[in-house]
């Protein structure tokens, strides 16, 4: 019996938690540990940290609300909120992954590498490739060079660790003059750094030009990335090419050592762990090194992804303009206040990138995609043209911006202009799915080429016969070519993949009007008009079309319009 009440107590405590407005819970300790969950769940850092710290002001001792709140403030890039709880979990011997991130990058921070060589990693760690890397660092900044290599040799053999290691001892052995030994550990090709990222190849390229090798340099960027260069690189290959010496600026000090780890393992995890934790290592690596280029670009693109876009745009804010990389950041912050649905002011971010980059190719092709999504389809248009202008002629990519551009003269009625465009994607990619359907819809739509159009889509449907869509452009052209039974199954197919479309409810609906199953159209006409948006005004479906077929019946709705008649009508009862 007091066990039954104490459970009905817990129930109308969590119920009254959960039925009260965020600001009421947030009173009591309970009601901060839901808001603030509630806050994690959705990725809300600064609510998180808000709540889960009201929390723990209530239950001090409770060491899931140490972490949350660690966590929280490690999100946000606060190591200096989070330090003071992270200590006093470890004082209480509390084990947490993250709280011993925090601490280990504090001892970092103030420089102080004996004390990290000192800590058990058993029970003081971050785990084995973090405090592996870490240790061989605190060697370097413990002015042990040689113990550094022989760690950095140890973590190597780790299975799956041997990349990790061998680059950041090249980066030690480079921080220190060996550009010889760090060009050694770069040429061999077992070491696997050949493909472990862009910031490797910048700094190789650094470490040959400090060698006096230039060319090779350049041959290695070429390869590396072919000729086509973002900015970031194209400054370092111009450089190269004037015959400067290129300082080694990958690496500049232990604590530049210490911050890569933290990047170059968060990059590896980076669409192998969660979004938010790896963000928590590129935010340490940030914290060590705040003009860290690579781990500010990373910490923005998740924090898009996770939809903490206002976080986004004032971490790509960071990095400043003189930066080879300010493009990039600059795309990045475009594309967080497009999903933010600030259009206007991610229409300006790219037109003014535009102004100051006027030959680059990618930001004319996303300030033509964001247009194209607003309905801006001139000034879309003229986008795509600079875009493919300035794009190399090789560029397989070329194909979608044709396709972009095809798009946008469609939407103009400018339809010559729209096919050349598809035709012209297909020639650089033939088998391409999305072109070979809106060409063959089109075709469709405007009665021409059926047969044409009706193997365009039937490629389509073979390498995507997934898509709703696309499986919808095979059922209409058939419907088309007055091939009403064999429409029926592909058009039936396509209401499965997409059940609340409007226009593929139309279309079925269609279909079956066409042999006789009236019942069955009236029925899918009805589900058609429940699903069209009042507001989506680029919808294809007519709810007025609809509600004329649901009263005369689709044979006297094509009269009316002038339409030819179905060929048949297989009268089915």
């Amino acid at each position: 019996m007091k066990n039954s009440l104490l459970r009905g107590v817990a129930l109308a405590a969590t119920l009254l938690a959960f039925s009260a407005p965020l600001g009421v819970q947030a009173d009591t300790a309970a009601g901060a540990y839901l808001a603030g969950r509630h806050a994690l769940i959705s990725s809300d850092f600064d609510e998180a940290a808000a709540y889960y710290t009201r929390a723990l002001a209530r239950d001090r001792q409770n060491p899931h609300l140490m972490e949350q709140v660690v966590l929280s403030q490690l999100a946000l890039g606060k190591i200096d909120k989070a330090l003071p709880v992270a200590k006093h979990m470890e004082q209480l011997g509390l084990r947490s992954q993250v709280a011993q991130l925090v601490v280990i990058t504090d001892l970092i921070d103030n420089g102080k590498y004996e004390e990290l060589l000192a800590r058990d990693p058993e029970t003081l760690g971050s785990g084995p490739l973090v405090d592996g890397l870490i240790t061989g660092w605190a060697y370097m900044g413990a002015g042990s060079v040689a113990k550094a290599l022989e760690q950095f040799d140890l973590v190597s053999q780790q299975k799956g660790l041997r990349a990790f290691a061998l680059y950041h001892k090249a980066l030690a052995l480079a921080s220190v003059g060996d550009f010889e030994g760090a060009e050694a550990i770069f040429a061999d090709e077992s070491s696997g750094l050949a493909i472990l990222s862009r910031g490797a190849a910048i700094a190789r390229a650094q470490i040959l030009s400090q060698l006096e090798r230039n060319d090779e340099a350049t041959a290695f960027l070429e390869n590396a990335f072919g000729t086509t260069l973002d900015p970031g690189l194209q400054d370092v290959a111009d450089r190269l090419a004037a015959g400067e010496q290129l300082p080694f600026s990958q690496v500049t000090s232990v604590k530049d050592g210490m911050a890569e780890v933290f990047f170059s393992i968060g990059q590896a995890l980076n669409g192998e762990a969660s979004d938010d934790y790896v963000l928590v290592y590129a935010r340490a690596a940030t914290h060590l090194r705040p003009g860290h280029v690579d781990s500010l670009l990373l910490s923005a693109q998740l924090l898009d992804v996770l939809g903490q876009y206002d976080l986004a745009v004032a971490t790509y804010k960071q990095i400043p303009p003189d930066s080879p990389d300010y493009h990039a950041a600059e795309m990045g912050r475009a594309e967080a206040l497009r999903r933010a649905a600030k259009p206007d002011a991610a229409i300006e971010v790219l037109e003014r990138l535009a102004a100051d980059h006027p030959t680059l190719a990618p930001v004319y092709s996303a300030l033509g995609d964001l247009q194209r999504q607003q309905e801006q389809y001139a000034e879309a248009i003229r986008a795509y043209d600079k875009a493919l202008e300035y794009s190399d002629e090789e560029a397989p990519a070329r194909w979608f911006l044709y396709y972009a551009r095809g798009i946008s003269h469609e939407r103009l009625k400018q339809w010559d202009n729209a096919e050349a465009d598809f035709r012209s994607a297909l020639k650089i990619n033939p088998d391409q799915p999305q072109v070979l359907n809106y060409l063959g819809y089109s075709l469709v739509e405007r009665k021409t080429n059926l047969d044409e159009a009706l193997g365009m889509i039937e490629r389509a449907v073979e390498a995507r016969p997934d898509s709703g869509y696309i499986v919808d452009s095979l059922g209409w052209v058939l419907f088309r070519l007055g091939r009403y039974e064999e429409a029926v199954e592909h058009m039936e197919t396509a209401v499965e993949l997409m059940p609340v479309d409007p226009v593929v409810n139309d279309h079925l609906g269609d279909v079956y009007w066409a042999v006789g199953r009236y019942r069955e159209a009236e029925f899918q006409w009805k589900r058609a008009i429940s699903f069209i948006d009042p507001e989506d005004t680029d919808s294809e479906a007519d709810p007025e079309r609809i509600r004329r077929k649901l009263e005369v019946g689709l044979d006297q709705v094509l009269a009316e319009e002038g339409s030819e008649p179905l060929k048949v009508v297989n009268d089915q009862g």
